[in-house]
C-alpha cells in the first residue's frame, strides 16, 4: 500500500521517538506534530529519520492537534500513531500488501502492551483506528483522550502494535493526574446511559481500583508476567484510585476549577 502519511503527536518523547520512527522506515512520509517539546525530540527525530517533517503547534486538546495534522497531510491515507507506538513486522507486512475495497473508510489495529520492551500477556488497552482514508476523517476530544470518527465501514487489522512508553514513572503519575481531573468532569457531566459499562463502575467512585486490580492479576493471570506484570497492574490500580478521588473532588467541589494541559 502506497500514498501513506503517518502521523505522530508529540512531546517531549525523547525516550521513545527513536523506536518508533524505526519501525516507519517504509513508510514514504512523516508528519509530527509537536507541541513546543523541550527535550531532545526533535533532535533524535531528525537524526533517525532525516526526512521527517515536524511541524509545531500550541496544545490545546489531543483532537485539535491531530485535525491540525490533517490539514497538512496530501497522501489520501493517514497512519496515525502516538509516540509510544512501534509497529510489529506482521503489522507491517500485513499495511504494505494492503488493497483496500472503495468502501472502506478504515482500519483499526489492537496492542501488545509493554513494559520496558517485555510484552504482557493481556491489557485494558483497547483497539483503536490507526489507518483510515484523510477526507473521511475527523478527531473529537472524549473525556481525557480522543477518537476519530470515520465516514465508511471500519474493518480490524490482524497484526497488533507495541504499546511500549519508557518515559519515567515520575512522569506518568503526574499525566495521570492531569487525565484523571479531565476524566472526572467527563463523567460527572455524562449520563449513566450514555457511559459503557466500565465507565459506570467508575462513576460509582468507590469499586473500580479494587476491581481493576483483581481483575487484571487473577483475571487476566497478570500474576504469571513476573515484575512486568505487577507493574502493569499497579499502574492501571493507581490510575483508578486518581480517577475516583479525583471524582470525589469535582463532585463535591473540593478544589476550584483549573484549566487542565493533558498532554503526555
Amino acid at each position: 500500500m502506497n500514498d501513506i502519511t503517518a502521523l505522530i503527536l508529540t512531546f517531549n518523547e525523547a525516550p521513545n521517538i527513536e523506536r518508533t520512527l524505526h519501525a516507519l522506515q517504509w513508510v514514504d512520509r512523516v508528519l509530527i506534530v509537536d507541541s513546543f517539546s523541550n527535550d531532545e525530540t526533535g533532535t533524535i527525530a531528525r537524526a533517525t529519520r532525516p526526512d521527517v517533517r515536524i511541524e509545531q503547534n500550541p496544545f490545546q486538546s489531543f483532537a485539535e492537534q491531530c485535525n491540525f495534522g490533517l490539514t497538512r497531510i496530501e497522501t489520501p491515507w493517514v497512519l496515525s500513531i502516538d509516540a509510544d507506538y512501534v509497529l510489529t513486522p506482521e503489522l507491517i507486512a500485513e499495511l504494505r500488501e494492503l488493497e483496500p475495497p472503495k468502501e472502506i473508510g478504515g482500519y483499526s489495529a489492537a496492542f501488545n502492551y509493554c513494559v520496558f520492551g517485555r510484552r504482557l500477556r493481556y491489557t485494558v488497552y483497547p483497539p483503536r483506528a490507526v489507518l483510515y482514508r484523510r477526507e473521511l476523517a475527523r478527531y473529537r476530544d472524549e473525556g481525557h483522550g480522543h477518537r476519530v470518527t470515520i465516514k465508511g465501514a471500519v474493518r480490524t487489522l490482524a497484526g497488533k502494535i507495541d504499546h511500549d512508553d519508557r518515559k519515567p514513572l515520575s512522569r506518568w503519575i503526574r499525566s495521570q493526574d492531569r487525565y484523571a481531573i479531565v476524566e472526572a468532569r467527563h463523567l460527572l457531566s455524562s449520563a449513566r446511559s450514555a457511559l459503557n459499562p466500565q465507565d459506570r463502575l467508575r462513576k460509582r467512585i468507590y469499586f473500580a481500583p479494587v476491581g481493576m486490580f483483581l481483575y487484571l492479576l487473577l483475571g487476566r493471570g497478570l500474576i504469571f508476567n513476573g515484575w512486568p506484570g505487577w507493574y502493569y497492574v499497579c499502574q492501571r490500580t493507581i490510575a483508578e484510585m486518581l480517577l475516583s478521588l479525583r471524582l470525589l473532588t469535582e463532585r463535591e467541589k473540593l478544589e476550584e476549577k483549573d484549566k487542565v494541559d493533558s498532554r503526555k
